[in-house]
């Protein structure tokens, strides 16, 4: 009888999964409480593919022998649990996906940095000429791309919410770049189940794997404590320590992985600035040594990568007063990476669905280095109850376009612009994405008044 298999949810990751299994074979439908997008809906009937918006037919998804979830799909929803009680497997695009490929895996997960290590690697090994893919947050979804392609190597962006969900699946290089608090509403409110949901990463790795990670982070050194980990470990650092693999001396970044030649490059000469980005490139370049490219392969590519879209992303100099999309920053910690490399005075904006957050963390850049905040959010009682007395000026703004023209009217010549807001953008946008992109439209456009 055919095995019958169940996605639920209807974007990226779902509907490779739906592809996935309909090109293995087995019997697959698809479902989603919302709406699906066209492409999605094209791309399911090319498949000759049964699908269903706008509900979750109980007796039909109940009826399956395992069931694919979404990342985005909540442990507590009322259908995830019917599942549960029926004992019927539930499992991630990613861990469905690994069945059906012996490519070797670079996974990659961290509160910040994720998505630019994720991409600075697969950069890395696309200059190296090896047939690699990239998946996860980012690119097409690993399960589409085991369908449709065949890689030798994929670099895995994943999130907390998909290592959930993850069991017999294996990185064969994984990396935590850091943990902070982030999704804790995901993790009833409890640090440790977002630490174990992150270290999930290393699962059923052996002593022929390799794991890649911050030594100074003090969660993960705490971690580390209470666990045994069974592959090679390579930590990095910003400076030189005992048993680093990667650091920075006196200018030089020095890249020391076990069992692999020794390479050096002037840490000037790396495209990406800041100290997280000093420490993604660390992560990357140690990785790529890991699969045995060559370090001149690895220094060029480090030094001529492009910049992820939303994440520090500069989008012009109006009136000398110079504008930084940083988007991505959803919650405080990517903030205070961006806070920490800036050099000017700055007119941040924050706000949106907050997640919990400890604006404390960022609380002495802001006293540094912050003229004015500008809040845009629904509700920016929080922020403005944290910061009202510690900066000049806290501006109430509850819309994209209000909060531009007061950064525009607050921002003098030889300063910064920075949106990096803390916070989820499901209050006032689609995304993250689509936050940014309507920041970066409305700064340019001030250019016309």
């Amino acid at each position: 009888m055919t095995r019958r298999i169940a996605v639920l949810g209807g974007g990226e990751s779902g509907v490779g999964a739906a592809v996935l299994a309909k090109v293995k074979g087995l019997d697959v439908w698809l479902s989603d409480s919302g709406k699906i997008a066209d492409k999605y809906k094209t791309r399911l009937d090319e498949y000759h593919i049964d699908w269903e918006e706008g509900r979750h037919s109980e007796e039909k998804i109940l009826s399956a022998d395992e069931v694919v979830k979404s990342p985005g799909i909540p442990e507590t929803s009322p259908i995830i649990q019917k599942i549960k009680s029926k004992h019927i497997p539930v499992i991630s695009e990613i861990e469905f996906a690994g069945r059906y490929t012996d490519a070797k895996m670079v996974c990659i997960t961290g509160s910040n940095g994720k998505t630019t290590t994720t991409m600075l690697t697969y950069h890395i090994l696309k200059d190296a000429g090896i047939n690699v893919g990239i998946a996860g947050n980012v690119g097409t979804s690993l399960a589409y791309q085991v369908a449709t392609e065949k890689h030798d190597v994929y670099v895995i962006e994943l999130s907390s919410f998909q290592l959930d969900n993850m069991y017999d699946f294996k990185a064969n290089v994984a990396v935590i770049l850091n943990i902070t608090p982030d999704h804790l509403d995901r993790y009833d409110y409890k640090m440790q189940n977002y630490v174990n949901a992150k270290f999930r990463i290393l699962q059923n790795q052996t002593k022929e794997d390799s794991f890649i990670y911050w030594e100074d982070d003090p969660i993960i050194a705490e971690q580390l404590k209470h666990i045994k980990v069974e592959a090679q470990m390579l930590p990095f650092a910003e400076n030189y320590e005992s048993g680093a693999c990667a650091y920075k001396d006196n200018g030089i970044l020095t890249f020391s992985p076990k069992g692999h030649e020794t390479f050096k490059m002037p840490a000037d000469q790396l495209s990406l600035h800041g100290l997280h980005n000093l420490y993604n490139s660390m992560a990357a370049g140690l990785s790529a040594s890991l699969l045995d490219i060559r370090k001149d392969v690895i220094r060029k590519a480090l030094s001529d990568f492009e910049s992820v879209e939303h994440r520090l992303e500069y989008v012009d100099t109006i009136n000398g007063v110079k504008y930084i999309n940083d988007s991505k920053a959803t919650n405080v910690n990517s903030c205070w990476y961006a806070l920490e490399s800036m050099t000017t005075p700055v007119v941040l904006i924050l706000g949106g669905k907050d997640k919990g957050n400890d604006y404390s963390e960022i609380e002495k850049f802001v006293k540094e280095k912050v003229t004015a905040i500008v809040c845009m959010g629904k509700d920016n009682t929080k922020i403005i109850d944290f910061f009202s007395g510690k900066v000049p000026v806290v501006s109430d703004t509850h819309s994209i376009d209000d909060a531009v023209a007061e950064c525009a009217r607050l921002a003098k010549p030889g300063e910064t612009v920075l949106l990096s807001p803390c916070c989820a953008s499901f209050d006032l946008f689609k995304s993250y994405e689509d936050r940014g992109r309507q920041f970066k439209d409305l700064v340019r456009k001030l250019k016309e008044k």
